[in-house]
C-alpha cells in the first residue's frame, strides 16, 4: 500500500512538471505564433491560431520538460515573462522577412508608377504587387513546410534562451539592428530588377524629348512603363520568390546566424 502511495505521488509530481513546462512552452509558441507569417496573419480566424498554437505546444513541451528538470526551475510570472518574450523575439524574426517582401513590392510600384493601382483595396495599405508578392511567399513558405521547421526553431531556441530566462537586452539589441540592415537589403535586391530597368527607360524617355520637344512621351512613356514592368513581373517573379524563400529557410533555420 505505501508502495503505491509513492508511486501515484511521483506520478503527481510528474504531472505537475508537466503541465508546468506547458505553460512555459505555451506562452513561447503562443507569441510566436502570434508574429509567424501565415498562421499569424490578419485573415488567420483566432480559432485556427490557437488551434496551431496548442499543435506545437504539444511538439515543444517533452523538450521543455528537459530543460526544467535539468535547471529546477520553479513556477512564477518572472518565467512566464521571459517565455513570452522569447517567443515575441523569434517571432519578430520571422515577420521581418513579410516586411521585406512588401518593401521591396513598395519599390517595384514607385519605380514603375503601379504605387496607385486598386489602393485600399487590402486590410493594410499596400500596392497590389505587395499582396501579390505577400500571398505567394506566405504560400511557399507554407508549401515548404514551415510549420516543421517552425517547430524544430521553437525546439533549438532553448539552447539560446533557457526555459523561463530573459533575454540578453544587448545582444536582442545588436541583432535587431542586424536584422532591420539586412530586411531593407534584401527588399532592395529583390526590387533591383525594376529599378535598373526602370531608371534606364526613364533616361531613355529623357533623352528622346530633348532630342524631340514637340513630342508628347509622357502620353506614350507612362502606359509604356506600365506595360514593361507587369511584363518584367510575370518574368521575375518566380526568381525573386526563389531568393527570398532561400533566405526565410536559413532565418528559421538557424533564428540568430550573423548572415542569413
Amino acid at each position: 500500500m505505501n508502495q503505491l502511495i509513492r508511486d501515484l505521488a511521483g506520478l503527481l509530481d510528474l504531472a505537475d512538471g508537466l503541465v508546468w513546462a506547458a505553460a512555459l512552452a505555451f506562452l513561447r509558441v503562443g507569441a510566436a505564433v502570434a508574429l509567424m507569417p501565415g498562421l499569424g496573419g490578419t485573415a488567420v480566424p483566432q480559432r485556427v491560431k490557437l488551434a496551431a498554437a496548442i499543435v506545437l505546444t504539444l511538439v515543444v513541451t517533452p523538450f521543455v520538460a528537459e530543460h526544467v528538470a535539468a535547471t529546477g526551475l520553479q513556477p512564477g510570472l518572472v518565467a512566464l515573462g521571459g517565455e513570452a518574450l522569447a517567443g515575441l523575439i523569434l517571432g519578430i524574426g520571422l515577420r521581418l522577412f513579410v516586411m521585406a517582401l512588401q518593401t521591396a513590392a513598395s519599390i517595384i510600384a514607385q519605380a514603375t508608377t503601379l504605387s496607385q493601382l486598386f489602393a485600399g483595396a487590402a486590410p493594410e495599405p499596400q500596392p497590389a504587387i505587395g499582396n501579390l508578392l505577400m500571398i505567394a511567399g506566405v504560400a511557399l513558405a507554407l508549401a515548404a513546410g514551415l510549420h516543421v521547421r517552425a517547430a524544430g526553431m521553437l525546439v533549438l531556441s532553448y539552447d539560446l534562451f533557457p526555459a523561463g530566462a530573459y533575454p540578453d537586452p544587448a545582444r536582442i539589441l545588436d541583432w535587431g539592428l542586424e536584422r532591420v540592415g539586412t530586411t531593407f537589403a534584401l527588399a532592395f535586391s529583390l526590387a533591383a530588377p525594376f529599378v535598373i530597368a526602370s531608371t534606364v527607360y526613364n533616361l531613355a524617355i529623357g533623352a528622346i524629348n530633348r532630342a524631340m520637344p514637340q513630342l508628347m512621351v509622357a502620353m506614350v512613356g507612362a502606359p509604356a512603363l506600365t506595360l514593361g514592368a507587369l511584363a518584367l513581373l510575370s518574368v521575375v517573379t518566380p526568381l525573386l520568390l526563389a531568393v527570398w524563400l532561400d533566405a526565410f529557410a536559413a532565418q528559421v533555420a538557424q533564428p540568430f546566424d550573423p548572415s542569413p
